[in-house]
């Protein structure tokens, strides 16, 4: 049996300490894994995590196109964000992409201005391993990718006219397990990925180039007229400080970013349409320290008002 991959794009969650895993159960027919589900930032996969499955495409050549949209209602502080993106499949292995993604400023003084008008996001995945390899039932699929985002100018390089460049590389396994129960497989999803981004980059770059983990758990029942309603978390663990910087391009201050989790609900109305639907609760940043440079002892807060913020997502395969 194969799990349609478009059921697992469900919005973020952040984990300090995760290693985790994207759990499934799956109550309906194989034929629906035609379907396509494209994450926040463009790849095939979670809301900002990805899958080892990439965008169909036949064995030979290029599949059809998938298109999505995303709005992360971010709070008074930081504003809102809308993504719209088309992701491409080659040769049953390959995938490449963009997305826009736009944002809304939030009516804070002092600290709105800090997030800009938006970024470019450029995005790459190859599978590796297909999963169930050599027909061997416990080999995952496993992809590398990367993604690079460009004018990211959030967060203190903004605010002094500087853009910025970031990005991610990243290994990703992906396996449905049927053999512990066929009428409820389970599927696990983890990886690790390199970034210099802060919370993919809606908080500019990271200081340092880092390796942080993601994963996911969601459960999946059969609604009214064949439909399928998910319930699912993710997480993500993030770089925990972003670069700021004052107009002489010198380091003033480090954030001390909390962990955040994601609650969300994903709908399929029907198998036979490579469509699906997202609403969560984001929680990002709440209250975060700020340790300036000059004075490591100076601790500070600021509420960034963005613990339970509303993400909404939908997905469309040609």
């Amino acid at each position: 049996m194969r799990v349609p991959e478009y059921l697992f794009h469900s919005p973020v969650s952040v984990s300090r300490w995760a290693v985790f895993i994207l759990l499934l159960s799956l109550p309906f027919a194989p034929r629906a894994a035609q379907g396509q589900s494209l994450g926040y930032e463009g790849p095939t996969g979670i809301f900002v995590t990805p899958l080892a499955a990439t965008a169909a495409s036949p064995a030979k050549g290029a599949g059809h196109p998938v298109i999505a949209y995303h709005l992360l209602a971010g709070g008074p502080v930081i504003g809102t964000w809308n993504t719209v993106s088309i992701t491409e499949g080659f040769a049953k292995r390959f995938e490449v992409g963009y997305t826009r993604e736009d944002h809304a400023a939030g009516n804070t003084a002092g600290l709105s201005p800090l997030w800009t008008d938006g970024l470019n996001i450029f995005h790459g995945k190859v599978n590796i391993v297909p999963e169930n390899a050599a027909k061997t039932k416990w080999v995952p699929g496993i992809s590398v990718g990367g993604i690079a985002r460009t004018n990211d100018s959030n967060v203190g390089d903004g605010a002094n006219g500087q853009t910025k460049t970031n990005g991610d590389i990243y290994l990703v396994a992906t396996k449905v397990i049927t053999q512990i129960n066929k009428k409820v497989p389970v599927l696990v999803n983890a990886g690790v990925r390199g970034t210099n981004s802060s919370l993919w980059g809606l908080g500019g770059n990271a200081p340092d180039f880092s390796a942080r983990t993601f994963g996911a758990l969601a459960f999946v029942f059969t609604g009214p007229g064949k439909s399928t309603i998910i319930l699912a978390s993710e997480v993500a663990q993030q770089p925990q400080t972003i670069k700021l910087t004052d107009a002489s391009g010198t380091t003033s201050a480090a954030f001390d970013i909390p962990t955040s989790i994601d609650y969300a609900v994903r709908v399929v109305p029907s198998p036979k349409h490579k469509l699906n639907i997202d609403f969560g609760i984001l929680q990002a940043a709440g209250v975060i320290e700020t340790i300036p440079a000059t004075d490591s002892t100076a601790i500070s807060y600021v509420n960034l008002k963005a613990r339970a913020r509303a993400a909404f997502g939908i997905s469309y395969g040609f």
